[in-house]
């Protein structure tokens, strides 16, 4: 059986996604708090916060593309 398309395989893919986005969005936050601490302003974690949801989606897409490029399966 190739290991691609083993059905254990698909899932670990699919459910580290589900960790991900939180994770990315939620360091992307922390990373901005820490700069607004640091200099003493109230918008970088905002700008940061974005950009962690970016890239979480970013990575989503990434994976989704290489996934149907892989047959779908």
């Amino acid at each position: 059986m190739d290991p691609k398309n083993n059905r254990w395989t698909l899932v670990e893919r699919y459910a580290s996604l589900a960790f991900m986005l939180p994770a990315s969005t939620f360091a992307g936050y922390l990373i901005g708090s820490l700069l607004d601490r640091a200099f003493h302003t109230r918008f970088l974690y905002i700008v940061f916060l974005l950009l962690g949801i970016a890239a979480g989606f970013v990575e989503l897409f990434r994976i989704l593309q290489k996934d149907m490029q892989d047959g779908g399966r």
